[in-house]
């Protein structure tokens, strides 16, 4: 439950501040009265998100046990790369996405309706499809449809919650700490949904070493004790994992890690020195 609390808080949050930041630049910009397509672009999308998951759900209980394996392991890693882009996308475009979203605006306010709506759409329908997908991977992995989906429900009603109370000027925090603690914690869960995907392509027969385990701890670390399952619905640790899971899941996790904690590069840039004039008309 806590991990999909974690996507759904963290994907939902994105969604909400750019349908924060679309409202409010409406009512600065003195068209309050064309909110209309942009909340109907927000609703579809979330009909369209949900649509997505439905649809994920009923194709794999309609196939065999191999091509269940096969499609789930192979959707897995799919929500892995979407999830790993969309942490790193965010933290490179953090600061200059009111910006962006901004300039987009006014170039839908010049279209018309239609762009409004769409422009929403795809805004908040690029996070719905994420979060969908990577919900369902969730849910495949721990074999429980049910706390994941509370959890993800949980996070998306607090990432509204929090969205209006920004829109409102009620709360502010750190959103840059915010999204680099979640994005970290959202790496460990997807090096997991990795793992359970590559089992799974490895239960299909695409992918070998099955019966090779790296370790087994079942005796230890018993599947449905309350740690055992605390492990498995975080990080999706299983107590038998075979080399492959193993090595991909270290192959994932210490680069990626490393790549996402680095500190950005400054782009040093230089200019012709200007009249103080000209600084202070800048400034």
């Amino acid at each position: 439950m806590f991990a999909n609390y974690l996507i759904g808080l963290r994907e939902g949050l994105e969604a909400a501040l750019v349908v924060s930041i679309l409202i409010a630049y409406l009512v600065k910009t003195g068209n309050k009265h064309r909110q209309r397509p942009l909340w109907a672009g927000v609703v579809i999308a979330v009909l369209v998100s949900a649509g997505f998951g439905a649809l994920l759900t009923y194709t794999s209980s309609n196939l065999s046990f191999e091509a269940q394996e096969a499609f789930g392991g192979s959707l897995s890693i799919v929500a892995v790369g979407f999830v790993t882009w969309m942490v790193f996308w965010m933290r490179r475009t953090a600061r200059t996405l009111s910006s962006e979203l901004r300039g987009r605006l006014d170039a839908a306010l010049a279209m018309g309706s239609l762009a409004l709506l769409f422009t929403a759409l795809l805004a908040v329908g690029r996070e719905g499809l994420e979060t969908s997908l990577f919900v369902w991977s969730a849910v495949q992995a721990t074999g429980d449809s049910t706390s994941p989906l509370v959890g993800a429900i949980l996070g998306l009603l607090s990432s509204v919650v929090l969205g209006y109370l920004f829109y409102r000027g009620a709360v502010r925090i750190d959103l840059g700490k915010f999204f680099t603690w979640t994005g970290a914690g959202l790496i460990l869960v997807a090096a997991g949904v990795l793992a359970y995907g590559v089992h799974d392509l490895q239960e299909a027969g695409w992918l070998p070493g099955l019966n090779s385990l790296a370790f087994d701890v079942s005796g230890t670390v018993a599947p449905d004790s309350w740690y055992g399952t605390i492990l498995k619905g975080t990080v999706n640790f299983t107590p038998a994992t075979t080399w492959l899971q193993a090595i991909l899941w270290l192959a994932y996790l210490a680069p990626v890690t490393v790549l996402f904690f680095r500190p950005a590069k400054a782009v040093a840039t230089s200019s012709p020195p200007q009249p103080a004039a000209a600084n202070a008309a800048a400034g």
